[in-house]
């Protein structure tokens, strides 16, 4: 099967660079919702049968168009969180972020037993992300396509983990295809740094630290 991995809209924690991982999480700034409208254009070739997005807001939100246009309504799937900040959680100093990032990529690395400040380690992150995605996969056909709402750096970091490039950057509503199963294994092939609605729809003036490779 085919598994589509879109990160959400912008939204203004991505703008002030803060660290904001914890539920409900914020809502889309106007550029997030034009973001997110651009999508169903992008993927009307794809036979879409289900739609899924974390538990935060700011996935549902995303996802919303493409549902609507589907006619699809939105399953929304524990597990496809993102990657907790724990004690760095909202902070937005240099050093807060660098550590985030820096946790991050010991993961990608496979330094599993890292563990970010008062939060999970990269076993665990793997733990729910994996099975978040075990189970939005079971009961589809080897030909179908699902599409799951999710964000920056748990995508990146599952993806690095099937092939994916582990220094490419994620813009929000860019998007990360794997084809495979849970069975037998997913491989990364396709990947868009930007969003997938343009170019135009990127606001290089945010800070977006869960959406860079490296510590910024």
């Amino acid at each position: 099967m085919r598994l589509i991995l879109i990160r959400h809209g912008e939204t203004p924690s991505n703008v002030t660079g803060a660290l904001d991982t914890a539920r409900p999480g914020a809502p889309l700034t106007p550029l997030g919702h034009r973001q997110a409208a651009a999508i169903p254009a992008v993927l009307t070739t794809s036979r879409i049968a289900a739609v899924h997005a974390s538990p935060l807001v700011r996935t549902q939100l995303t996802a919303d168009p493409l549902a609507r246009a589907r006619g699809i309504e939105i399953v929304v799937s524990e597990g496809l969180e993102e990657i907790g900040a724990g004690a760095l959680e909202m902070h937005t100093a240099a050093e807060s972020v660098d550590r985030y990032a820096e946790t991050v990529t010991s993961w990608i690395a496979g330094d599993l037993g890292v563990a970010m400040p008062d939060g999970e380690d990269g076993h665990a992150f793997f733990g729910r992300y994996d099975d978040a995605v075990r189970a939005l996969a079971t009961g589809h056909a080897d030909d179908a396509t699902v599409v799951a709402f999710s964000h920056g750096a748990a995508i990146r970091t599952f993806a690095a983990r099937h092939g994916g490039p582990p220094e490419q950057r994620l813009r929000n509503t860019g998007a990360v295809v794997l084809d495979g199963s849970p069975g037998t294994g997913w491989a990364v092939t396709g990947w868009s740094s930007d969003p997938l609605g343009g170019a135009h729809l990127i606001d290089a003036g945010a800070a977006d630290p869960t959406g860079e490779p490296d510590p910024v």
